[in-house]
């Protein structure tokens, strides 16, 4: 099958979007490697949360090296790996929004781009870019029926400003092939229907390339 050629497929999208969910169904469905993004181990992630301004530039550097450990392993391996995020994401999205939001200093800030600048050029881009496209309603619905208590404290402006950004770069994108789907009518996970859908959409995407 000519699926098999894909090396590298990433999942993007802002939080709660259904980044984990898809990727875990996608990765049985083809027998994928999925490679998920850090957050149990994340030493970071819930002293963020309580004081994003404290954390913020170790957050961001701990998910780029992350990130970019898993792309070098992807780049090395034999397999096809499903990727729950993307490295742009960090640079493009996150980290900007917490620097204009005053949670992240202009020094640390402009380390952190040379740091992912540098990372960069050390990495090709996926084969593919699923991007997960959700309104904020359906973002929080997601958030708060997971009820991950690290997330509580988030605010609707900070998600919001976040879909913004992942709009603005989405429709710049243009380091490889991408897909993009409405998720805001979707159940993915617990209807069969829906997750059929996207694979049809992935399929011809992937048919496509070869």
């Amino acid at each position: 099958m000519s699926r098999k050629k894909i090396k590298h497929v990433a999942i993007a999208g802002n939080i709660g979007s259904g980044k984990t969910t898809l990727a875990s169904r996608l990765g049985r469905h083809y027998n994928w490697e999925v490679n998920y993004e850090d957050t149990q181990e994340n030493p970071y992630l819930s002293d963020f949360y309580d004081d994003m301004r404290r954390w913020s530039f170790h957050l961001q550097v701990y998910f780029l090296n992350s990130r970019y450990r898993q792309i070098i392993d992807i780049q090395r391996g034999d397999r096809t790996v499903i990727q729950d995020r993307t490295i742009y994401e960090d640079a493009c999205i996150f980290a900007p929004n917490l620097y204009e939001m005053g949670f992240m200093s202009e020094r640390d800030f402009n380390n952190y781009k040379t740091l992912f600048d540098t990372m960069l050029d050390q990495v090709a881009p996926p084969d593919l870019l699923i991007y997960l496209r959700a309104g904020v309603p359906k973002l929080v619905s997601n958030i708060q029926n997971r009820g991950r208590d690290y997330e509580g404290n988030m605010s609707l402006d900070y998600l919001k400003r976040l879909n913004e950004k992942y709009e603005r770069w989405i429709e710049d994108y243009n380091r490889g092939n991408l897909l993009i789907i409405g998720v805001d009518d979707m159940d993915f996970d617990k209807n069969q229907e829906d997750f059929g859908r996207i694979v049809n959409l992935i399929d011809g995407e992937i048919s496509g390339l070869f």
